[in-house]
């Protein structure tokens, strides 16, 4: 095999045959090309929720609204508008959910709407139908064929001390402004407005004596009755027509 040196422009190059024949020789690194690299893919972030409070208006209340009632909670007209309805149903849905009770719809609040939680049972005896009470926390919950068909807002007895005639009484009765715990049945019941000597009672249906739930213009988020059980006047409205008469009532308060 003869192999030749030859000298290029100063530069020693060892010339040969390779096993087909062909002349190869040392020579320059071929030129590379930058790989071209992807844009590394962006996770869009989840809509951002704004925080609501009573008198603000907008697609966002109109969703809230709607959500809401799809959890049984009614918030009235679904018309975008965070009024007292809205701000009632959103203080039912804290305390089913133990978050703090406030009108003010925050991150906590919308991320509980995603995974909401199941009122608490109020007796070991469940009927499929019936009314359970939580006076703690001040919400009741209507139960129709075993499921929740309503969760809403309430006002109970204040635990003030007050006097004041009952009907067909001469002299006025003192006593404490209480709402008792127990098994009862619902009863008696009223259409529109009803006068007692103690305030008016819109649409009552009677469960323990004089003590009924009943639609009022004043429901605060603490409890301010002489014992009834005030619900908003919106609920009120339907509400002889979700409960019948003979129907379980259960009023307790857990911790």
């Amino acid at each position: 095999m003869n192999v030749r040196t030859i000298v290029i422009a100063g530069v020693i190059v060892l010339a040969g045959c390779s096993a087909d024949g062909s002349t190869t020789g040392a020579s320059a690194p071929a030129p590379t090309t930058p790989t071209p690299t992807s844009p590394a893919p962006t996770t869009k972030a989840p809509p951002q929720h704004p925080k609501l409070k009573p008198g603000a208006k907008g697609a966002a209340v109109r969703e809230l609204q709607q959500r809401l009632k799809q959890l049984d909670y009614d918030p009235g007209r679904v018309d975008g508008k965070y009024g007292i309805g809205t701000q009632m149903a959103v203080w039912a849905f804290q305390k089913v959910n133990r978050l703090k009770v406030t009108s003010t719809v925050g991150k906590a609040f919308w991320a509980a709407l995603d995974a909401p939680k199941a009122p608490q049972p109020m007796a070991k005896r469940r009927e499929a139908d019936r009314v359970d009470v939580d006076l703690r926390r001040q919400y009741l919950v209507v139960y129709k064929d075993g499921k929740p068909a309503l969760i809403t807002h309430i006002s109970s007895g204040s635990g003030e001390y007050y006097c004041a005639k009952d009907r067909g009484a001469t002299v006025a009765r003192c006593r404490y402004a209480t709402t008792s715990t127990g098994d009862f049945q619902t009863g008696r019941r009223a259409s529109g407005w009803e006068i007692s000597p103690l305030g008016q009672l819109y649409n009552p249906i009677y469960f323990n004596g004089g003590i009924a739930f009943h639609g009022a213009l004043d429901v605060p988020r603490y409890p301010a009755s002489h014992g009834c059980v005030r619900m908003p006047m919106h609920v009120a409205e339907y509400f002889p027509k979700l409960v019948g008469t003979g129907v379980a009532v259960h009023l307790r308060r857990p911790r």
